[in-house]
C-alpha cells in the first residue's frame, strides 16, 4: 500500500499518521493499540503538496522547505504529545517511558519516514501533472538537502531524549540509511541522463566527413566535436551550480569519467594512426584533460593515460612545439566558455 502513495497526497497520509501516533500515545497499559500499518493505507485519501495553483495543479518547487515542514510538523507534534498532562496523569511513568508504547512509536515513526523518503524519490522521478520536474534529480540529491535532514534528525533525537524515549537511534539510522540509498540511486540516474548523450556523441564526432586517422591533414585546431563535448559538459555544470554548488565536483567528476573512458576505448580500437593522425589525437586528448583537470579522479586519470598510450610518440621537437601552440591556441579560443573550470579550480585551491 505504500508505493500507492503520490507526492500529492502525502500531507494527509502526515496528519493521518500523527492522529494514529495519538491512538498509541493514548493507550493506557494494557489496551489494544491502533494497528502501526495504519498510516501506510491512506493512498485513497486527496492532499496538497505545497502550494496549489489556479488550474488546480500542485507545486512541488522546494523539496529542502518541504522536508524541513515535515520533520519541524513531526517533532513538534511528538513533542506536544509527550508534555500533554492528558496522556500522562494516568500513569506514574511519563508517556515515552513505557516500553509498550516506545517500541510502537518507534515503528510507527519508521513507517512515517519510509513514507517520507518514498515521496522524495517520487518528487525527484515522476511529474505531477504538467509541473514540470526535470530539476529535481539534482534537486533531492543535492548534499544542502540530505545535509539538513541530518540536521533535523539530530533536533528530533534530542527532544526525544528530553521526555526519556530511547528509540530516535533505530529510527535514524533506519531512516538515514533508507535517505543514502535514494541519494545514490537518483545521483546514478541523473549521471546516466547527463553522460550517456555525451559519451555517444563522441564516436560519430570523431569520424565525421569520413575522417580517417591514418589519412589527414595536418592539424590545425581542436575539432568541434571535443568543443561540442565540453560546451555539453559545462551545461551540466551550469545545471548543477543553480542547486548546489557543493554538488558539482561530484557530478563533474563522474561524467569525465564516462567521458575519458570512451574516448580512452576509442583511441584503443584504432589500428594506426599516421604522423599527422597521432598528432591530431594528442591534441584532442590533451585538451580535454587540461581542461577538466579539476575534477579529474584516479579513474579518469588512469583512462587519459591509458588514450595517450595508444598513440605513438612525438617525433620531433617541431610536433611538439606544434601541439603546445596549438593547445594554447584552443585554450584562448574558449577561454569565456571554460571560465567556470577555472572558477573551481580557483575555488577548491582556496579550500
Amino acid at each position: 500500500m505504500l508505493f500507492s502513495l503520490q507526492p500529492c497526497q502525502f500531507e494527509q497520509c502526515i496528519v493521518c499518521s500523527l492522529q494514529s501516533l495519538k491512538g498509541v500515545l493514548e493507550c493506557k497499559p494494557g489496551e489494544a493499540s491502533v494497528s502501526i500499518r495504519a498510516p501506510l493505507g491512506l493512498h485513497s485519501f486527496p492532499g496538497a503538496l505545497g502550494n496549489q495553483s489556479e488550474e488546480g495543479h500542485h507545486s512541488c518547487s522546494s523539496v529542502p522547505r518541504f522536508n524541513c515542514l515535515y520533520l519541524t510538523s513531526y517533532t513538534t507534534s511528538l513533542v506536544f504529545l509527550a508534555k500533554s498532562k492528558k496522556f500522562n496523569q494516568n500513569s506514574s511513568l511519563q508517556v515515552f517511558q513505557q516500553p509498550k508504547t516506545q517500541e510502537e512509536v518507534c515503528q510507527l515513526s519508521i513507517n512515517i519516514m519510509q513514507v517520507f523518503i518514498y515521496c522524495l524519490e517520487q518528487l525527484s522521478t515522476k511529474p505531477d501533472a504538467d509541473i514540470d520536474t526535470t530539476h529535481l534529480s539534482v534537486d533531492v540529491s543535492s548534499p544542502d538537502l540530505f545535509g539538513s535532514i541530518h540536521e533535523d534528525f539530530s533536533l528530533t533525537s534530542e527532544h526525544f531524549e528530553k521526555h526519556n524515549f530511547q528509540g530516535i537511534e533505530k529510527i535514524t539510522q533506519v531512516s538515514m540509511a533508507s535517505l543514502k540509498e535514494l541519494d545514490q540511486r537518483l545521483f546514478e540516474n541523473y549521471i546516466e541522463l547527463k553522460a550517456d548523450p555525451i559519451v555517444g556523441s563522441l564516436e560519430p564526432g570523431i569520424y565525421a566527413g569520413y575522417f580517417d586517422w591514418k589519412d589527414c591533414l595536418p592539424p590545425t585546431g581542436v575539432r568541434n566535436y571535443l568543443k561540442e563535448a565540453l560546451v555539453n559538459i559545462i551545461a551540466v555544470h551550469a545545471e548543477v551550480f543553480t542547486v548546489s554548488k557543493e554538488l558539482v565536483p561530484r557530478v563533474l567528476s563522474k561524467v569525465v569519467e564516462a567521458v575519458s573512458e570512451e574516448l580512452g576505448r576509442l583511441m584503443q580500437c584504432v589500428s594506426s594512426f599516421s604522423r599527422n593522425g597521432a598528432l591530431q589525437a594528442r591534441l584532442e586528448i590533451c585538451a580535454l584533460r587540461d581542461t577538466v583537470a579539476v575534477y579529474l579522479t584516479p579513474e579518469s586519470k588512469s583512462s587519459f593515460k591509458q588514450a595517450l598510450e595508444a598513440l605513438p610518440q612525438l617525433s620531433s621537437g617541431a610536433d611538439k612545439k606544434l601541439l603546445e601552440e596549438l593547445l594554447n591556441k584552443f585554450k584562448s579560443s574558449m577561454h569565456l566558455q571554460l571560465t567556470c573550470f577555472q572558477a573551481a579550480s580557483s575555488a577548491m585551491m582556496k579550500t
